[in-house]
């Protein structure tokens, strides 16, 4: 690969990054740490994670414990569950809160992996705005004679090698996700 490619390489890799994370959040029928994320507490006159607040553990496949540090704040932490509107059971238990995930339908099913190509999409669109600012650096050094024509169509050819990697990863990435989501 060549410079003008090599400088925004971890741009393309934080995108790989940023869509893994994001679906991970996607509920597959199985418990995951990753679903309670983003969720937030208003605790102490603070609007604080969930995690920095309670702990949190998978009791089993399809269950979560959240145990708050101080049992004074388990309605707070019950509402933000609610408000979360994750589609968990909620259970209370005194001193800690049960979160149960049902059994996922074929239509949530679909809906799920029509949320993960709206994702895919997005991730998409963030890796071409990236190959286009390289794009555009490559004109510009072009027309400024820092750039033989040679050099230009090698690094456009090194661009598009590479943004068609990048594309596969994130394609591969989906499918292993909806195989996660359509598994029953």
């Amino acid at each position: 690969m060549t410079n003008l490619v090599q400088e925004k390489e971890a741009e393309f890799n934080n995108v790989i990054d940023f869509f893994k994370r994001d679906i991970a959040s996607l509920r597959t029928g199985r418990a995951n740490l990753v679903m309670l994320d983003g969720i937030q507490v208003e605790a102490y006159g603070v609007v604080t994670p969930l995690n920095g607040v309670a702990n949190l553990s998978i009791s089993d496949p399809r269950s979560f414990l959240v145990t708050p540090w101080d049992k004074g704040i388990i309605k707070s932490v019950e509402k933000a569950l609610m408000e979360a509107d994750l589609g968990f059971g909620i259970m209370n238990e005194g001193d800690k809160i049960r979160l149960t995930i049902p059994n996922l339908t074929e239509e949530n099913r679909r809906d799920l992996v029509k949320k993960l190509n709206d994702r895919l999409e997005k991730a998409r669109i963030s890796l071409r705005q990236v190959r286009e600012e390289v794009k555009t650096k490559i004109d510009e050094a072009f027309s400024a004679k820092e750039l033989t024509e040679d050099d230009k169509f090698r690094q456009e050819k090194d661009l598009d090698d590479l943004i068609a990697k990048k594309n596969e990863a994130l394609k591969e990435i989906r499918d292993q996700k909806e195989a996660d989501i359509m598994a029953i």
